[in-house]
């Protein structure tokens, strides 16, 4: 009997990445979830299943252990990700450099660890969640918006290359999800300005077509389809999900 594909989930100890890893689990898939919190995709995956390795996304030396450890990869889902509220013009050096190394290197040090057994098996997908951001600029989150922007480039220069080997590069772009993340950044603009953090999240909420937070299973279920769907999606384009 053939083994069911496998998939890896990079940042899937929580949110996004944990709405995610369980919906493939429920499809059938084998699942692994990474993420540098060990303690947090270990308990998930003891819950489901499924595999936990650590990894620290932005570290060569970290990626080759984990998808070592992983073996082969069928699907490879990069979520991963970080973000530092602040004016451009207040936004250290150091700061700047963690968003590129998390949001942008992260995404392309994976990808290079499973795109050669992609090319081998003559088949493969990569979703790379990108976010609104990558698509437009936004206050208080430059280096966020510049390493999102970016990951929509690899996405296009990745799909260019390998989409002749059976393997599709896509991005999506969510608009904003009730994650921690987000309540962080709430917490930030509440601290410095006037507004609440019930206003600021409202603001977010706003943004969105639905008027109203997308949830991680929501994207969850946009992440799916995009790995899932034979000959309907274009390679290489990113997909705005706004709710």
């Amino acid at each position: 009997m053939a083994k069911a594909p496998h998939v890896v989930v990079t940042g899937a100890g929580r949110g996004i990445g944990a709405a995610t890893v369980r919906l493939f689990k429920n499809e059938g898939y084998r699942v692994t979830l990474m993420a540098r919190s060990r303690n947090q995709i270990e308990t998930l995956a003891d819950e489901i299943g499924a595999y936990a390795v650590r990894v620290d996304v932005g570290d060569p030396a970290s990626v080759e252990a984990a998808f070592m450890a992983a073996g082969p990869v069928d699907v490879l889902v990069n979520n991963a990700g970080m973000v530092r509220t602040s004016r451009i013009m207040k936004t250290d050096v150091r700061v700047w450099e963690e968003h590129l190394k998390v949001n942008l290197t992260g995404s392309f040090l994976c990808a290079l660890k499973v795109l050669p057994g992609m090319v081998s098996r003559g088949r493969g997908r990569i979703v790379n969640v990108a976010s609104v951001a990558a698509i437009r600029g936004l206050p208080y989150l430059g280096a966020y918006c510049a390493s999102k922007h970016g990951l929509i480039g690899l996405t296009r220069s990745l799909a260019v290359e390998v989409g002749d080997k059976g393997i599709t590069v896509n991005a999506l772009c969510p608009g904003y999800v009730d994650t921690t993340m987000t309540r962080d950044a709430c917490e930030f603009i509440a601290d410095r300005s006037q507004h609440t953090e019930e206003e600021a999240r409202a603001f977010m909420a706003a943004q969105n077509k639905s008027g109203k937070m997308l949830t991680p299973e929501d994207v969850a279920k946009s992440i799916y389809w995009l790995a899932t769907q034979e000959g309907e999606v274009p390679n290489g384009d990113h997909y705005l999900l706004e709710g």
